[in-house]
């Protein structure tokens, strides 16, 4: 049962994802660096804890080069996107951060693992990025800021090792133990920054309300969905599928915080949703056909 609502349990989790963005916006004030670390700080804690509970978690046996690539991937992904949402706007940072992802995963899987990406795969990641590129050219959004381009971008390849390395633990740990040791790790690594930087937006109501949201509902739960669906889906599946997090972060920008698309970014939205229901579709396919046999 598990298996075949392995790709929904991803979408879902994308969806949450898309919340991250919009919930920043309204904690403007807050520097990047210090909403990633709060939101790892929780997000690390709360799947421990669920880890530990749930009698899921071992402190042995963890291969330590994917665990400690998907910690550095993780900790570097929390600034990298929020960056990027702040310098170019939620729909436009968003899509690029994500956006970016698949290509990443694909080429990493094709040169380091030698897994040939399916057609399936090319043609509906071709349709996703597609109108991911539309909606980063949308006239009416935020100005495109070229370090918030860069940022995206580095987010997207942070995001794609991450995953990477997380369907790697997954094959010999359980999902949510794999996630909150990633987590846990990230952390660890941007905890500095606790002393660092100003931390006293956490006291105001709006800070702690949107630290919540982002490090339980966006980080918490989402990570579990994306973890327990990622033992029964490739990982270059993983993250198209994660598109839909810009697909969500659009639609909130524009009907949540006021941003705007034109016409042809309507287009864009389109074939990114199409792109993410053709892989979903075909996932569904190969599992009764596997089942069949």
């Amino acid at each position: 049962m598990r298996q075949s609502l392995a790709p929904f349990m991803i979408l879902f989790a994308a969806m949450l994802w898309g919340t991250a963005g919009t919930a920043k916006a309204f904690a403007s004030e807050v520097d990047s660096i210090s909403m990633g670390v709060v939101r790892l700080v929780v997000g690390g804690v709360m799947l421990m804890a669920i880890a530990v509970l749930t009698k899921k978690m071992t402190f042995k046996g963890w291969p330590l080069k994917p665990l400690i690539i998907g910690g550095i991937a993780m900790a570097l992904f929390q600034p990298f996107f929020f960056s990027a949402v702040e310098l170019t706007g939620i729909a436009v940072g968003t899509v690029v951060s994500i956006g970016s992802a698949p290509v990443f995963s694909g080429i990493i899987e094709w040169l380091i693992f030698k897994i040939r990406p399916s057609r399936v795969w090319w043609f509906s990641t071709f349709l996703a990025i597609t109108g991911c590129i539309i909606l980063m050219f949308n006239t009416n959004a935020v100005t495109v800021d070229a370090a918030g381009i860069l940022a995206g971008l580095g987010a997207g390849i942070s995001f794609a090792s991450f995953t990477m390395s997380n369907s790697r633990l997954v094959q010999s740990h359980d999902s949510i133990a794999s996630v909150a040791m990633i987590f846990c790790l990230s952390a660890l690594i941007l905890s500095p920054f606790l002393f660092i930087n100003d931390m006293s937006w956490l006291g105001e109501t709006n800070g702690f309300l949107v630290a919540l949201h982002i490090g339980l509902l966006a980080t918490t739960l989402a990570y579990f969905l994306f973890s327990s669906g990622l033992r029964y889906v490739k990982s270059s599946t993983a993250v198209t599928l994660s598109l839909a997090e810009p697909l969500t972060a659009s639609l909130l920008g524009v009907f949540l915080v006021g941003e705007t698309l034109d016409s042809l970014s309507w287009v864009g939205l389109t074939m990114l949703l199409a792109g993410i229901v053709i892989l979903v579709l075909q996932s569904r396919r190969n599992k009764r056909q596997a089942a069949t046999v």
